[in-house]
């Protein structure tokens, strides 16, 4: 394993500066302090929003194949560091190492997608003589930086989140201001000292400044910060929004994502896969599985699986490369949905397994028969349970999908084309997987939700879209 340094530095107008070391960060598995990272002050923040909002022209003039250099300058590093990134987020994240090194592949791969992106940010010329008034003129667009951004990332993905909101911000030449979550400053931070090397990005191109849950405040309000994209928790984006004031809005926020299984589908891949998107980092992301609903003709065999299966995932340290399910981010989160899964078999639910907790540990727990009100279901657990029903009709299981204020995506198990399409054409959700779990992403497709699962996409095409404005031109021909 690769050692970490005591003390780090934030970034501020691509630079490190150490203006104190006043974020503990702590080994999610042990509790003990693994680092300390510099926090910002309002001074700091307001110091790089300034900074950035200097770079906006010269960033917005860099050549595309300057931008394409810096991105894959950083695949390139990341592929240097690769266990070093891997080490880093294990310890910060709690995320096994196995996960961890799959989380530094996707960093990788979307740093390069977004390199390929960066010489593809094309326009359209457009014919204007649709009318007599018009004849002799002609228009054409292009898409320009729409300036400073504003970044602000959460702790369960904190290199692959960070890296879809920086990657196509230099693909398109927007400078930016991030703050990365302060329980998993670290990725972020040495994606900043890997910019830091290309001295092609003009000054104040970006900065990452670990900071206070207040100084995200300052992260939304500023009006010279021209793009506010946050993921993390619903109640924290809905709340920076109504702040954002005039400034448009990407929101990639929570969910509590279902996935059916119909009678006709493979048990044995459908549970696999299941088990992955249910447990995997232990249920802490925002697609995971958490509403499992399985056909009343396959119900009972296929919770039978899927017990057995819940019941030999090893829990533990996750250096070890045998853990398949590591710690929560904390204690108070563990002990927050302990307390749902003792509310709902209280009200009723039958606990099929698991259901123990041990510090910031959970195990992976399983429930059928809640009540539909209970918190277990309507609200986003982000830690290792789900809840199984059963239905008889699937126009009922879609329905069931969508009893859901949530709406990012949603997998489902059939070999029933016509199915598949009812369910794309009824589902309101982001996305539907087929034949695979609501956890499934690739990192160049369009990703995010409706209702309160947020606004926007995600995806390095799509994300530029967002970081970008059309710029019209009309001739006269004369």
């Amino acid at each position: 394993m690769v050692a970490l340094k005591d003390t780090y530095p934030l970034y501020l107008n691509n630079k490190a500066a150490q203006p104190n070391a006043d974020l503990e960060v702590t080994d999610k598995y042990t509790g003990e302090v693994a680092f300390r990272t510099a926090l910002a002050t309002p001074d700091v923040i307001e110091e790089a929003i300034a900074g950035a909002t200097r770079a906006a022209e010269p960033m917005a003039r860099l050549a595309s194949y300057e931008k394409r250099d810096v991105l894959n300058h950083c695949v390139a590093r990341f592929k240097e560091r690769f266990d070093e990134l891997a080490y880093a987020l294990c310890v910060e994240a709690g995320k096994p190492i196995n996960d961890a090194e799959g989380e530094v592949g996707r960093l990788i791969d979307t740093f390069g997608i977004a390199a390929e992106e960066a010489t593809r940010n094309y326009g359209e010329v457009q014919p204007l003589d649709i009318s007599p008034r018009a004849k002799g003129y002609m228009g054409m667009w292009k898409r320009v930086p729409i300036g400073p951004c504003s970044f602000i990332s959460p702790f369960n993905f904190p290199l692959n989140l960070a890296a879809h909101k920086i990657a196509p911000a230099i693909a398109v030449g927007c400078p930016f201001v991030m703050k990365p979550a302060s329980m998993t400053p670290l990725g972020a931070i040495i994606m900043g000292e890997v910019l830091s090397e290309c001295d092609v990005l003009p000054e104040g191109a970006f900065s990452i400044l670990p900071a206070s849950r207040d100084g995200a405040d300052l992260f939304t309000t500023d009006e010279r910060l021209k793009l506010l994209s946050f993921t993390g928790s619903p109640a924290v984006g809905w709340a920076l929004k109504a702040k954002a004031g005039k400034k448009p809005v990407v929101l990639e926020l929570g969910g509590n994502a279902a996935v059916i299984v119909d009678k006709y589908a493979d048990l044995a891949h459908a549970v696999d896969r299941i088990i992955f998107g249910a447990f995997y980092q232990s249920g802490q992301s925002c697609i995971g599985v958490q509403r499992i609903i399985i056909h009343e003709e396959i119900y009972d065999a296929f919770k039978d699986l899927l017990v057995a299966k819940t019941r030999t995932l090893k829990a533990g340290n996750p250096k070890d490369r045998s853990t398949f399910i590591g710690p929560m981010i904390s204690v108070k989160e563990a002990t927050r949905l302990k307390g749902w899964i003792d509310a709902a078999v209280a009200d009723g639910a039958t606990l099929l397994c698991g259901g123990g907790l041990e510090g910031a540990m959970l195990e992976a727990t399983l429930l059928e028969g809640v009540n539909p009100s209970c918190d277990a279901v309507t609200e986003e657990a982000f830690g290792p349970l789900a809840n199984l029903s059963k239905f008889s009709d699937w126009d009922e299981a879609l329905a069931e999908v969508n009893n859901s204020k949530f709406g990012l995506q949603a997998g489902i198990f059939t070999s029933d084309i016509h199915k598949v399409l009812e369910a794309w054409d009824v589902l309101d959700v982001g996305g539907v997987v087929v034949n695979d779990v609501s956890s499934y992403r690739v990192d160049n497709m369009p990703y995010g939700g409706v209702k309160d699962s947020g606004l926007g996409r995600e995806g390095i095409r799509f994300a530029m879209e967002d970081m970008t404005e059309i710029r019209n031109l009309v001739i006269r021909r004369v």
